[in-house]
């Protein structure tokens, strides 16, 4: 996943509205949004190659998701980090004893950020930074760096997301996670990957050959516990594959 913005309010009859997008090589192989088999209280994406997913919820009220840190320099991780989000969805730790347990480990990957919450609590812990921070409310983003890091992406995708608060409505969320729109250069960062590479990936939505956005996901959580998730899926340069939708 490398673009997700989010609201959480816990006082609020929504207590999280999240926007996502998740950007991969097309090649790699993925399953969609889905009930896992082998642990049916988990819903969430799979990632084919390394088992593990990139956000899902579980039945019982948690949530997780992650972005990468982009930073060609870094070190290649022993274990693939979406297991980081499947562990905890699959697993009975609490928020704070996973993250304590996940950043003593947090070398094995490489660079990532993780959300992990429930119903009262949203937390996030940074590769860049291993010391878990508890979130307050407010309105946030990731992309590929820490977070709130204001790349243009992720501060257009924010104004969206809180424009849209009063009435969250899926389909005006896909909007703006659809914005194929890239930043001029002279706002662009500088991560070492190339002009080129800075200017495809500077857009909330990116299409190409081989690398893009491989899926948009809306999330809205309600204070009851109820959840509405739906997922967009696609394929080369942008190609519509599918959409799926649960209440959990």
């Amino acid at each position: 996943m490398c673009l997700i913005v989010f609201a959480w309010r816990p006082d609020h009859p929504q207590t999280l509205v999240l926007a996502a997008n998740r950007d991969e090589f097309y090649a790699r192989p993925t399953l969609p949004l889905a009930q896992w088999e082998n642990a049916p209280q988990v819903y969430a994406g799979r990632d084919l190659e390394a088992g593990g997913t990139w956000l899902g919820v579980h039945a019982d009220g948690r949530f997780a998701a992650l972005t990468n840190i982009r930073n060609p320099d870094q070190p290649l991780g022993r274990r693939s980090r979406g297991e980081l989000v499947a562990q905890y969805l699959s697993g009975s730790l609490s928020i704070s004893e996973y993250l304590q347990e996940v950043a003593a480990r947090a070398a094995e990957y490489g660079g990532f950020n993780l959300l992990v919450g429930n119903r009262e609590e949203l937390h996030f812990l940074s590769a860049l930074d291993p010391a878990p921070q508890r979130l307050s409310e407010g309105v946030y983003g990731i992309s590929n760096a820490g977070l709130d890091t204001p790349w243009p992406k992720l501060l257009k995708a924010k104004a969206a997301l809180t424009a849209e608060l009063d009435d969250p409505q899926p389909e005006k969320l896909f909007r703006f996670l659809a914005d194929p729109q890239t930043a001029p250069v002279s706002e662009l960062p500088d991560t070492g990957v190339g002009l080129a590479t800075e200017t495809l990936l500077s857009s909330v939505f990116i299409a190409s050959l081989n690398y893009g956005t491989r899926a948009s996901t809306v999330l809205i959580v309600n204070a009851d516990g109820s959840r509405r998730i739906v997922e967009h899926s696609f394929g080369p340069y942008g190609g519509r594959l599918g959409e799926v939708e649960l209440q959990i």
